[in-house]
């Protein structure tokens, strides 16, 4: 047994202790593997401390390089983008005598002290670290410092879906220092509005950037202000591919729906038919155009407005039919035609009586009796003078009931005729005034 033990004690101290490995390891990376020229620069530097402490702020430089922009969701009111960040600043600790600069292993930024820049409206975002972190350090002689990162992050951006999808977005990609104050460090581009690269080449799915800028300013906070750079960028939506998928189909059905107009009053089938399966077809069309849009917001859209009116139309086709239909159906023979007419204009002329608020219950009774027991409607009981002031409105009655008149439809098969020619000249108006006002205003 106790040979056992002692065989085990000196087992057990014949394996190297793994943390006190990577202590050396650390020790030799530190100081006897790195070149002289970093071990002098190194020596004695205190990552913890920014450059100028005592002789104020840092002045850092950003640029960026746009490699891509992924996505752009109307439902989350964001975009994804992956960016190169570059940051530039001058650390007099870390001059070195040379004409040349160093460039060091993206893990030796532990080692310096680096701005503490962050997106100010980022969702998510990551570093990639493929097959390495993708980060770099750059030192030169003069003590100025390049810093870049590989991020991809999502961005909030607001929206005004207002003219969707004929809509322009500006959105905002924020730079701001998270501790440091404007006391302590200054952000600048390095290049003004050409500090941004990429967007030229960039080819998006359903936007085109127009313009982009720069610009800077202060967040103020209550802990105090911070240096704030932004970005601006104007995105155009393509309206090629919803003309195609939605205002298209949309015209071709409001237009099939006119299809109806030539077909006999008589086919109930097909005309039913038709009306149905176009207001089931525009419902469907519609419910799709809005999959891609917040579900609960208080914007009425362009793409809303527009599948509306092609819906009301389309509907408005079936209506007529059902009107032309029942007032079919409800036709009167030639000879009951006029004894109905002359009973029609007593009761509008009853009816305007009411309205007009003379309670001449006699001379109505004696109106309808006089319409109904004779043959032609006398003007007498309209024109002569009553007792209550009634004839004052008759003329103006009469005058009315004429206008009125103009409007009735003598016959039922007139109303396809109608509406033959109003329902396209009407929607070809709407059209116009639709797409001045949305392209235009």
């Amino acid at each position: 047994l106790c040979y056992n033990q002692c065989c085990s004690s000196k087992t057990f101290s014949t394996f190297p202790n793994p943390f006190r490995s990577m202590q050396i390891l650390e020790a030799e990376g530190k100081g006897e593997i790195l070149p002289p020229t970093i071990q002098k620069i190194i020596k004695g530097y205190n990552k913890y401390l920014r450059p100028f402490f005592d002789d104020g702020p840092v002045s850092i430089g950003m640029s960026l390089d746009i490699a891509s922009i992924d996505t752009i969701s109307e439902i989350n009111m964001d975009y994804t983008a992956t960016i190169f960040l570059r940051q530039r600043w001058t650390d007099e600790r870390l001059c070195f005598d040379g004409n040349k600069s160093l460039s060091l292993d993206g893990r030796l930024v532990e080692m310096l002290w680096v701005p503490d820049t962050f997106i100010v409206d980022s969702k998510k975002s990551f570093l990639h670290d493929i097959t390495v972190e993708n980060r770099l350090i750059r030192i030169y002689p003069n003590g100025t410092v390049l810093y870049a990162l590989r991020i991809t992050t999502t961005v909030a951006c607001s929206m005004d879906l207002t003219k969707y999808p004929m809509d322009k977005q500006t959105c905002t990609l924020q730079l701001e220092s998270w501790g440091y104050n404007i006391n302590d460090v200054m952000f600048y581009w390095t290049r003004g509005n050409d500090s941004v690269r990429g967007l030229d080449t960039l080819r998006l799915a359903q936007y085109t950037v127009e313009d982009h800028f720069t610009s800077v300013s202060e967040a103020v906070y209550e802990t105090g202000r911070y240096p704030r750079l932004v970005f601006h960028f104007e995105l155009k939506r393509n309206i090629l591919y919803f003309i195609l998928e939605t205002y298209v189909p949309s015209i071709l059905l409001v237009v099939l729906s006119w299809v109806s107009f030539w077909i006999s009053q008589s086919s109930v089938p097909a005309r039913i038919c038709i009306g149905v399966t176009t207001v089931l077809t525009m419902t469907t069309l519609m419910m799709g155009a809005r999959t891609s849009l917040p579900s609960a917001n208080c914007f009425i859209k362009a793409i809303d407005v527009y599948l509306g009116i092609c819906f009301s139309f389309i509907f408005g086709a079936l209506l007529e039919y059902a009107v032309a239909h029942f007032c079919t159906l409800h036709r009167l023979s030639p000879k009951e035609l006029p004894k109905v007419f002359q009973f029609f204009d007593c009761l509008q002329a009853t009816t305007f009586l009411n309205l007009v608020g003379c309670l001449c219950s006699e001379l109505k009774l004696q109106l309808i009796s006089n319409c109904m027991s004779s043959d032609s409607v006398t003007e007498k009981p309209l024109t002569s003078k009553g007792e209550n002031g009634c004839s004052s409105p008759m003329w103006v009655m009469k005058r009315l009931l004429c206008i009125f008149d103009c409007f009735r439809v003598k016959n039922p098969y007139h109303i396809d005729n109608y509406a033959r020619f109003s329902f396209p000249l009407s929607f070809i108006i709407i059209n116009v005034f639709y797409w001045v006002y949305y392209l235009y205003f």
